[in-house]
């Protein structure tokens, strides 16, 4: 049986001016996204931000207020999932345990009223094109939590959908078996060259696999831009704090400081409800840290060694500056707790009400 290859005639998506309002609080506002077709965009965002309403939207499981959502140019909005050419990816899988891996992925089509034999050859063609062709015959049960992930993905692509939509596919697997199964993912995405869009909290999951990510705050899309942009140029500061690790300062030198935050990895819990309204921002390798044996930058502030934390091919060092911390990382051998140095800051991102307004070198 050969497995599914590239669709001929791939589908993009365009959002317009979605709104849904839920319980009397606005979930999602004024959203507005453009996916090219074959293109992969990850929502990311932390709990409660409206992403995975966003995604319902699209997948037509939930009638937005206002606004409205077409596939390959042809407006859906007003279609249930089953008149739409998408098929989607549900984070609890979705399948049932009595069926085998075969009648799981055969369960669209059979609903469909689709004749048997090209049930048969389609099911066969997405097991295997997912590497579960030898699972074919087991119940969900039986099969890892990986494996039961490639058969809910299997039901989707089986469908042949313009718009695959995946809701946080990897959260119920452990960490080492998501680095596997997202480039499997994507791998897959890829080769059948299906608009996708995925929904997730993991920024690392979202960076690694997406042409695009999209950053979402309280119902609203702060940034759309490539991995890359994303962490070198973000324009506000809560992009600037949810991407990667963040030093914020509330002065552009750490001698004009009087105290200084660390956002990083920010968790929901841990982003402002309003952003400061003057902020200075710095990644970890953009504090440069100096031995007191080494050679001093001019300009170069005093700090003391706190904590170093080993992360395998570098180390974060937790630096004091005048009684306030400052993280910074180091290659090679690390200095000790306790050591003394000096740090300067290079790449510095000044913020106005949270938006980008310019920085230093």
């Amino acid at each position: 049986m050969t497995p599914l290859t590239k669709t001929e005639t791939p589908s993009g998506l365009t959002v317009t001016a979605l709104t849904k309002v839920l319980s009397n609080r606005t979930i999602v506002e004024n959203f507005e996204l453009d996916v090219a077709a074959g293109e992969l965009v990850a929502l990311l965002g932390p709990s409660g931000c409206g992403k995975t309403t966003t995604l319902r939207m699209m997948a037509g499981f939930l009638e937005p207020d206002t606004g409205s959502v077409s596939i390959g140019g042809v407006d859906v909005t007003d279609k249930g999932p089953d008149k739409r050419p998408s098929a989607m990816v549900f984070q609890n899988y979705a399948l049932w345990p009595h069926l085998t891996v075969f009648k799981n992925v055969a369960f669209p089509l059979s609903i469909k009223r689709v004749p048997r034999a090209e049930i048969t050859q389609r099911v066969m063609a997405a097991l295997e094109t997912v590497n579960l062709a030898h699972h074919a015959h087991s119940r969900p049960a039986h099969i890892s939590g990986g494996e039961q992930q490639r058969a809910a993905l299997a039901r989707a692509i089986v469908q042949r959908p313009d718009l695959l939509l995946l809701d946080e596919p990897l959260s119920n697997l452990d960490a080492k078996l998501r680095v596997k199964v997202r480039e499997e993912i994507r791998d897959i995405q890829q080769r059948l060259g299906i608009t996708t869009v995925m929904v997730t909290h993991d920024q690392d999951e979202a960076m690694a696999i997406s042409d695009r990510v999209a950053v979402m705050n309280a119902g609203r899309i702060e940034q759309v831009s490539t991995p890359t942009e994303l962490y070198a140029n973000p324009r506000t500061l809560f992009v600037a704090s949810f991407i990667g690790s963040m030093n914020v300062l509330p002065a552009p030198t750490l001698f004009e400081s009087a105290s200084l935050s660390i956002v990083a990895d920010a968790a929901p819990d841990a982003m402002p409800d309003a952003a400061p309204a003057e902020a200075w921002a710095v990644r970890p390798e953009d504090v440069l840290f100096e031995p007191a044996s080494g050679v001093q930058r001019p300009g170069a502030t005093p700090v003391e060694v706190r904590r170093v934390l080993p992360h395998g091919h570098f180390s974060e060092l937790v630096l004091s500056a005048g009684g306030t911390e400052v993280r910074s990382v180091a290659g090679g051998t690390p200095p000790a707790v306790g050591d003394h140095g000096t740090v300067t800051l290079n790449n510095v991102r000044h913020y106005v009400d949270g938006i980008l307004a310019g920085g230093r070198a």
